[in-house]
């Protein structure tokens, strides 16, 4: 009884840990991401359909069920850095990751490399290459390092170049090269060829691709050679797209139901097709068939089988390019100077004629193969004398008019069926909005018995992956999104609209149908908004400026921003408060106006000493609100820099505050009071009219009113009566009268308690307390009486004050007289004095 307990209780754990595995393997999966590039603004001229073609694979992969992040039109800095973030999680996916990279625009070679060019990219010279493009091996060789279980990178840049004509031209389309294990890599254009660009929204290369991708059952390599094949009949010839696998692992994009109708061509007649002899084709199927085997020993069979068939002739250009790019590899591989000099003895004008020069030149050796030297022995014979004429040039078109190639038969259904009949003719993407945002094309649904494979770890933008079968979900959610981005581009900040409240409900729906930006480009377009007032930027006009996307453009002119404009510039209208403009929140309503008298109020005019000048009656009225000529708004006159004040005139306010300033002698206006006259106390305007004018009568300017020591002249007692009066002494009978005469006053002399008390003492207390502190005194002005007589400044005498925290503070300086010394006349003229002999 205790055996079988215990042989039960085993048997529980056993099943309970093949459970939780089961569960650890399910709940991992296979985790699918794709990294999509799209530049097409290039300085050198614009690629038609770079963006449109990575929105287009973007979207595919998205519904095969890759989390997927791209962009378009990006410089080199965020290339690099969008591809080091993707690489990071990559990973951080585990070792049955599924990496799709997808590269669209212009490509390059240079001394054996693939360059892959952003659109910030200057290249003068061949030297520019490495410095200005990001290098295709680095990607290959950073995700072979990775543990990923399949890496499929895809370079659609094999396009003509637009550099300037150069001494040493670099060689055109793109290197062979050697995929890393468990790797793909494809080119839409064979190496040592360029693709023509397309016409249509998409290029030729792209859309086959998504189109074989959304093949239910197919292979990597079925994949790629039938997009070979369908790129070819539909450019007639001239681009024939290349790839190369060393991937084991099974793998899929979808997924064929049980009950789908059989395929038109089934994997048994496809790998039949791919064994069979090419002699064993009529001339027609024998070019298709050597096409989908895409190797020399295939073109080869044909020549040999066909040698005069109109075929033969594009034949055989296809095996000169291939000969001399395989060559090439092996050259580049050995990388010494008995290997270069192998290539110039069959290439000396090669299209990488200059590249292995420049190789030489870096070996210090000689530039033309000697006489004597070690060749190297390739694995190919070399190139026979009709294949010459393909190869010798840096480029080959297979449309090129000098060749004149005949265009390339039909495509039988036993090698590629026809293409879905929605899938034909695509529509046009809308333009994007949002800068670096992928254009989104329009969705075409997947038949129903296509599904993505169910062990995968659904993407995070699920929208379209979750509805591959219902375009109705996704194209209203990609229209919706698009049409209310493009109408908030165009609209102010402020409440939204009916459709913009729709947008806003799609919420996560609408931002999982668009590719989401890698992370260091999503900060990037924050600030090229932000930059831009919130519109967005053109496609590659950050980084064609010589600036980073997002970066605020210097001003050339100097002239200061506009994007904080005052309340009513630009020839914006002024808030208005109970119908009357308010000036940056003064004169609001109920609001006391500091300094002045009484309120201002929206519905009453302004009361007090300077109210009137903002709401005044006729034309000064009218240009504060905005009803004056041509609608200007104008300063009120202002009066010592206060406001002018309604009602009389200046005229009238003068006289009445003033009856000695004006003199019926001068036609009523204001007498021009001298020195003399100031001194004696009189002044032109009174202290309750001070800084007060109306300014409503043209033509009459406003003068400062003048100072007497810096400070205005007023109605108090004139400077002689205050000195007489706090200085009797200064003044004796003889002199009296004679204060405005050319007397000065001498300066005071050191005493204890001065003219003005012990109350004057502070600044020497302050020194006597802080010896080490300087006393800054301004400068005061000089008093002159008439005929100018010079006041000479003095200083306070100082005194030792028993709060020494008492602060510094002036007090107004009086003119004191010293009593008589040796010569000096006696005064007179003053009360109680002699009378001044004359």
């Amino acid at each position: 009884m205790q055996m079988l307990q215990k042989f039960t209780g085993l048997i529980v754990v056993l099943v309970f840990f093949a459970v939780s595995s089961a569960t650890g393997a399910l709940a991992q999966g296979e985790k699918r991401l794709a990294f999509v590039i799209g530049n097409g603004a290039y300085q050198s001229g614009e690629l038609a359909t770079a963006a449109n073609d990575a929105g287009l694979i973007a979207q595919t992969l998205q519904a095969a069920g890759f989390d997927v992040v791209g962009a378009r039109d990006v410089d080199q800095e965020s290339l690099r850095g969008a591809l080091r973030d993707f690489l990071g999680k990559v990973s951080a996916a585990g070792p049955d990751a599924i990496v799709f990279v997808y590269l669209a625009g212009h490509g390059v070679q240079f001394e054996g490399e693939n360059y892959f060019l952003p659109v910030d990219a200057q290249i003068a010279s061949p030297a520019d290459v490495p410095l200005q493009a990001m290098r295709l091996s680095d990607i290959t060789k950073s995700l072979a390092g990775l543990p990923a279980k399949v890496n499929i990178v895809v370079l659609d840049a094999a396009r003509p170049n637009a550099f300037p004509k150069m001494s040493q031209p670099l060689a055109g389309g793109l290197a062979l090269v050697d995929p890393d294990q468990n790797m793909l890599i494809a080119f839409n254009a064979a190496p040592g060829t360029v693709a023509p660009e397309g016409k249509g929204p998409y290029g030729a290369y792209a859309q086959a691709l998504a189109e074989m991708i959304r093949e239910g059952g197919l292979s990597l390599d079925d994949v790629f050679d039938r997009t070979r094949l369908r790129v070819n009949a539909v450019t007639q010839g001239a681009e024939v797209p290349w790839n190369a696998s060393k991937i084991i692992t099974p793998f899929v994009f979808f997924d064929r139901a049980a009950d789908a109708p059989a395929p038109k061509v089934s994997e048994a007649e496809s790998r039949s097709n791919r064994t069979r002899a090419i002699r064993d084709f009529n001339a027609h199927d024998a070019y298709v068939a050597a096409l989908d085997r895409d190797t020399m020993r295939g073109y080869e069979d044909f020549l040999v089988t066909y040698p005069h068939d109109p075929m033969a002739k594009r034949v055989r250009a296809m095996i000169a390019a291939r000969r001399e790019a395989i060559t090439w590899r092996e050259t580049w591989l050995q990388d010494t100077p008995e290997a270069y000099w192998s290539y110039l003895r069959r290439y000396p004008h090669g299209p990488h004629a200059w590249d292995g020069r420049r190789r030489l030149e870096h070996f210090d050796a000689a530039l033309e193969p000697p006489e004597e030297f070690t060749a190297y022995e390739y694995d190919l014979p070399p190139p026979p004398e009709e294949e010459i004429v393909y190869v010798d040039r840096p480029v080959l078109y297979f449309d090129d008019p000098d060749f004149d190639f005949e265009p390339p038969p039909p495509i039988a259904v036993i090698f590629l069926p026809p293409p879905p009949p929605d899938f034909v003719v695509l529509a046009a993407p809308p333009p994007p909005v949002d800068v670096f945002v992928l254009p989104t094309p329009v969705f075409v649904p997947i038949p129903a018995f296509i599904n993505p494979p169910r062990h995968i770890v659904p993407p995070p933008n699920d929208i379209i992956f979750n509805n591959i079968h219902n375009t109705t979900v996704i194209n209203n959610i990609n229209n919706t999104t698009i049409n209310e981005t493009a109408n908030q581009a165009g609209q102010p900040s402020g409440g939204l609209t009916t459709g913009q409240k729709m947008a806003v409900g799609a919420g996560a729906a609408a931002l999982a149908a668009k590719v989401a930006l890698p992370p260091l480009l999503q900060k990037k377009a924050v600030l090229s908004k932000q930059s831009q007032g919130g519109q967005p930027l053109k496609p590659g006009q950050a980084a064609t400026q010589g600036q980073q996307p997002g970066a605020t453009p210097q001003s050339k002119t100097g002239k200061r921003s506009t994007d904080h404009a005052l309340p009513g510039a630009n020839g914006k209208r002024l808030p208005l408060v109970n119908g009357k403009p308010v000036l940056n929140g003064q004169n609001a309503p109920n609001r006391k106006v500091p300094g002045k008298q009484g309120t201002v109020s929206g519905n009453q005019q302004p009361t007090g000493n300077a109210g009137a000048a903002v709401t005044g009656n006729g034309q000064q009225n009218g240009a504060v609100n905005g009803q004056g000529k041509n609608g200007k708004f104008r300063k009120p006159p202002t009066v010592n820099g206060a406001q002018g004040e309604n009602g009389q005139n200046a005229q009238q306010r003068l006289r009445k505050n003033n009856p000695n300033a004006l003199s019926g002698q001068n036609g009523g206006r204001p007498k021009k009071l001298t020195r003399k006259d100031l001194s004696a106390g009189q002044t032109a305007v009174g202290s309750s009219d001070q800084g007060s004018a109306n300014g409503s009568e043209r033509g009459k300017k406003l003068r400062k009113l003048p100072t007497v020591n810096g400070a205005p002249a007023d109605n108090r007692p004139s400077a002689q009566e205050r000195l007489r009066k706090n200085n009797p002494n200064a003044f004796s009978g003889q002199n009296q009268g004679s204060a405005n005469g050319n007397r000065r006053f001498r300066r005071l002399p050191n005493g204890q308690d001065g003219s003005a008390g012990a109350s004057t003492n502070v600044q020497r207390n302050f020194k006597q307390q802080r010896p080490n502190v300087q006393v800054l005194r301004p400068q005061r002005p000089e008093f002159q009486a008439q005929p100018k007589p010079q006041v000479q400044e003095r200083r306070l005498q100082q005194q030792p004050r028993p709060q020494p925290q008492e602060q510094q503070r002036r007090l107004p300086q009086q003119p004191r007289e010293q009593p008589p010394q040796g010569n000096k006349k006696p005064t007179c003229g003053h009360p109680g004095e002699p009378p001044c002999k004359q």
